[in-house]
């Protein structure tokens, strides 16, 4: 009892009451913390789809019999090629794949049929690859349609020697949502908790009452920590928001402990603060503070994982990925929402997440201290 009434009379607690009456004045900051985490979750979650569809289809038919017209039919019955055009000559479907009015373009040759009888016929398909990525994607799509249309043909007459069974694990209907959203949990705790932290920081600089503070009967250590405890509560409660969100518009699943990924969230919360106050302790006001969180944030989330896979990069950056505190967080978002795992399996992710918030939080702590005397 007298521990408790020593901390209600210590200066900390009046420090942490004028933090809080001054957050819950700032109708920005309140703004701040909830509309934009709401925005970028339900954008990127309705949004980001590495599917593509209604891609468009230019086909020339030299042959326009019935086994090339229900190769045309296969293409497009599943909605992933829409026939936009049928042009009377070459030149005229080049054309248009160079005017970008056509995405695919395929020609049948004449002789279709008889190379059919002997087992070897080729059609020709040519893809608008400005956009590699949606090439590469229906590239693979064309193949397997003609692959499918080719076991059509053969009635199911020639058995492969292999038959693989494929099971999918922790998302068996492919929703791409389950794999952005928890990436976007994490991507929004990140801007949100270095951006909140260092403008409420660095606005005590603008106004002059960071130099009042230093003629009050509290410590350094009291000073800051009545700055990152009010935080840390409001950011939790994004954490709550963005959790709700998930499970509730978009039904990531939540297989994991509520209480462990409650935990690693503070734990995390503390990485984005101790960012945002090294970021307020190199710059003199608001505006350079957003500006100069671009230098640290976009890095952070392009080598995280949570909008392109990590394996997809380059070996270098994935090595440098293992220094990103980001990618850490979101493979134990992904581990606990989707797989239901425990520290048993994240340990690892869970020490870097420690040992990254230990580091950044004594350097921001030190360059505060410093800022002060």
């Amino acid at each position: 009892m007298k521990f408790i009434q020593r901390l209600f009379d210590s200066p900390f607690w009046s420090l942490m009451r004028k933090e809080i009456n001054q957050i819950l004045r700032n109708k920005q900051l309140i703004i701040l913390l909830v509309v934009p985490p709401t925005v970028q979750l339900l954008l990127y979650g309705f949004i980001l789809n590495p599917d593509v569809h209604n891609l468009r289809l230019g086909v020339i038919d030299y042959a326009n019999v019935s086994a090339s017209r229900e190769l045309v039919s296969a293409m497009t019955s599943n909605r992933i090629f829409t026939l936009e055009s049928v042009p009377s000559s070459e030149k005229a479907l080049s054309r248009q794949v160079e005017e970008g009015k056509l995405d695919v373009g395929v020609i049948i040759p004449p002789d279709f049929p008889r190379q059919l009888a002997q087992k070897s016929a080729e059609i020709q398909v040519f893809i608008d690859a400005v956009n590699a990525n949606t090439a590469g994607i229906a590239g693979n799509y064309m193949n397997q349609i003609i692959q499918q249309y080719n076991l059509q043909l053969t009635q199911g007459k020639v058995n492969p020697p292999v038959s693989p069974e494929v099971v999918f694990l922790y998302n068996p209907g492919l929703t791409s949502s389950w794999f952005f959203v928890p990436g976007v949990m994490g991507l929004v705790l990140t801007l949100i908790g270095t951006l909140v932290s260092a403008i409420t920081v660095v606005r005590e600089k603008d106004t002059g009452t960071l130099e009042q503070l230093l003629m009050t009967p509290a410590a350094n250590w009291q000073i800051l920590l009545s700055k990152i405890v009010p935080l840390a509560f409001l950011l939790m409660g994004d954490v709550l928001l963005a959790t709700t969100l998930a499970t509730v518009i978009f039904h990531v699943p939540f297989r994991g402990n509520f209480l462990l990924f409650f935990a690693l969230s503070s734990m995390y919360v503390f990485v984005g603060i101790s960012l945002g106050i090294m970021l307020a302790t190199v710059s003199s006001s608001q505006q350079q503070v957003v500006l100069t969180s671009f230098f640290i944030n976009l890095p952070m989330v392009q080598t995280s994982g949570a909008i392109a896979p990590i394996e997809a990069m380059p070996p270098l950056f994935q090595a440098l990925s293992l220094l990103n505190p980001l990618r850490h967080y979101i493979a134990i978002v992904r581990g606990i929402l989707l797989k239901g795992v425990g520290l048993d399996v994240l340990w690892m992710n869970v020490l870097a997440l420690v040992a990254f918030a230990v580091v950044l939080l004594t350097i921001s702590i030190s360059k505060f201290r410093s800022q002060l005397s």
